[in-house]
């Protein structure tokens, strides 16, 4: 496959940009290799500077439930960039998205629009310590809540992927406010509590987690933390960048059951724009300026741009459910059978090929797989058009524009890997 002209544009690009890209794991790093750079998208496929056409289960991280180029996504685009790109003042169409949000996560009573996962997470952070009054975070290993400072200890994604320290850069007083877990571990987090049960804000976690791979919770973990959190009057924030509205509409809460004090939106959210929100109880979120002492703010905030694609697509979703059935129909498909020596996770339309036997249910079962393995399984399906993430470590999306054709050509292709690697 010919990407010429993605290697000149990378070779340009790392004079210019550190590691030649805006987001460290595109630079391809666990893998190997030159990125592909991409021209246009289109349904499920994408097509690089040089033509070549990829199948793509990455769908910009998870946010294109619908597909690259959603029609009715593009029209709200067309609608609102001929009235204003930004006004750093309140727009109606603020007020609908709120609404709208609401009613299909419950628990969201009253909520903020900011830009990013990043700034939705480390926000619901300070306002569950201005809350509680109290200084220390529980997170878990391997989950990834974007790059606050003191959510930095123990992170996946890039940071795995990259075998990046946990905090350089991140004074070691930020670092000491945060208690990382072993995920799923119910034990772990009762005696955290025993120790420093009154110095606890917030347990943040991702309800299904898709920054070291898709890992599902184990029976009983989510309920356990709304139980503990309740009875030591800590706060339970679930992360849903990634689940909000891709497990079901209502997300992670909705498919499992448990409500939230906070909880961070995003990539969905935003159809496919810079957009991410925070929101909660309303007791806990009216404390946030200028109703109360908890400060944030941004001129950017509620985008016109962003809350136009996003209220588009959560109408889209809301008035056809179905979308639901169809990907995860797809996912189910696409990860139906693999062989010996895999272990494939998912949730939903989220999954994730881990090259180990064993089962994968937190950051060290994880990190057993053999990333060797993977980087080849990678460069085999990208060389025949079919992208996915590149690190074993990040979570493959299926969208609602994936065709059974899409499908059936993924697993044979993989099939193929599986056969010839085995004969060598």
């Amino acid at each position: 496959m010919n990407r010429s002209r993605s290697e000149e544009l990378f070779a340009c690009a790392q004079n210019l940009i550190p590691g030649g890209v805006n987001s460290p794991v595109r630079a391809f790093r666990g893998v190997g290799g030159t990125p592909p750079f991409i021209a246009r998208g289109q349904g499920s496929r994408m097509w690089d500077v040089d033509g070549n056409e990829y199948i793509d289960y990455v769908l910009s991280w998870g946010p294109l439930i619908l597909g690259h180029c959603f029609p009715p996504v593009m029209d709200a685009l067309r609608e609102a960039l001929a009235i204003g790109t930004s006004f750093g003042a309140p727009t109606e169409r603020e007020v609908e998205f709120a609404e709208l949000i609401h009613e299909c996560v419950p628990s969201v009573e009253m909520l903020r629009l900011v830009n990013s996962g990043t700034e939705a997470t480390m926000s619901a952070l300070r306002v569950a310590r201005g809350f509680t009054g109290r200084d220390l975070t529980i997170k878990f290993e391997g989950c990834y809540h974007g790059h606050v400072d003191s959510l930095l200890v123990k992170a996946g994604s890039g940071m795995a992927t990259l075998g990046i320290a946990d905090t350089v850069g991140v004074p070691e007083a930020f670092a000491a406010t945060t208690i990382a877990l072993p995920f799923n571990s119910i034990a772990a987090v009762e005696s955290a509590f025993q120790a420093h049960g009154d110095k606890i804000a917030a347990v943040i976690v991702e309800p299904v987690v898709g920054n070291m791979g898709c890992v599902p919770p184990v029976d009983g973990f989510l309920e356990a933390l709304r139980d503990i959190t309740a009875r030591h009057g800590a706060l339970l924030i679930f992360d849903e960048v990634m689940t909000g509205f891709r497990l079901a509409l209502g997300g992670a809460q909705q498919r499992f059951g448990i409500q939230p004090d906070l909880t961070t939106l995003g990539k969905i959210a935003g159809g496919g724009l810079p957009l991410a929100a925070y929101g909660g109880r309303a007791d806990i979120m009216s404390k946030i300026a200028p109703t109360g002492p908890i400060y944030q703010a941004g001129t950017l905030s509620g985008n016109p741009m962003a809350v136009s694609a996003g209220i588009a697509m959560l109408r889209y979703l809301k008035s056809h459910p179905e979308v639901y059935e169809i990907v995860e129909d797809r996912a189910a498909q696409l990860t139906a059978d693999v062989p010996d020596g895999i272990t494939v996770n998912r949730v939903g339309s989220m999954f994730t090929f881990f090259f180990t036997p064993g089962p994968v249910t937190d950051w060290e079962s994880a990190k057993r797989a053999d990333t060797g393995r993977f980087r080849q399984f990678f460069h085999w399906m990208l060389d025949r058009g079919i992208y996915l993430a590149p690190s074993q470590f990040e979570a493959g999306f299926v969208s609602a524009a994936h065709s059974e054709q899409d499908i059936a050509r993924t697993v044979e292709t993989a099939r193929q890997f599986f056969a010839a690697t085995k004969a060598e």
